[in-house]
């Protein structure tokens, strides 16, 4: 998908609940949703935050789409040229979303990455918007799930673990 995902129902039209306490998000062990700062007007720029949980149902994207595991994101990134460069051609360019300097963006695959920041599972604060975007993916790694992501000061991709109960983007890649 050319964004991030902003679904509010599974694809079986079930309501994903939209958590916007802080202490109940970062005890969940279940799916859930919220807007960055729990304000709708973030919905259209970066879409949705989940967390893994959400991901894990295997019913958040549409039909005949699917959460990427980390093995599909390595697909991409190398298709790029690796980690160290493939960040800026998947980043917006510009400063509209991005904070300077925006480093490498060149957004020429139109992925249009942009830096919807996300929800922090230590404490259910928002941190980085502007800065940072991070996408799960389905792929577990010990206790918590494989993660992507792009910052605004660097031009590789980032790939790393994190806890299962973060908030963070999705996109989605047909079957």
């Amino acid at each position: 998908m050319a964004e991030n995902l902003k679904t509010t129902k599974h694809n079986d039209g079930t309501s994903i609940p939209n958590v916007t306490d802080n202490t109940a998000w970062k005890n969940l062990v279940t799916p859930a949703y919220c807007w960055y700062n729990n304000d709708i007007l973030n919905k259209t720029p970066y879409g949705a935050l989940y967390n893994w949980y959400t991901v894990n149902t295997g019913k958040l994207c549409p039909s005949g789409w699917h959460v990427p595991t980390d093995s599909e994101w390595t697909i991409l990134t190398t298709y790029l040229g690796g980690l160290s460069i493939a960040g800026g051609k998947l980043k917006e360019t510009g400063t509209g979303h991005w904070l300077n300097p925006n480093t490498g963006a060149t957004n020429e695959t139109g992925f249009t990455a942009l830096p919807g920041g996300y929800r922090d599972s230590d404490n259910g604060l928002f941190v980085e918007i502007k800065i940072t975007c991070i996408w799960l993916s389905l792929t577990e790694y010990q206790n918590g799930a494989m993660l992507r992501r792009l910052d605004y000061n660097l031009i590789n991709a980032g790939r790393g673990d994190g806890s299962k109960k973060d908030g963070c983007s999705v996109r989605c890649i047909k079957d």
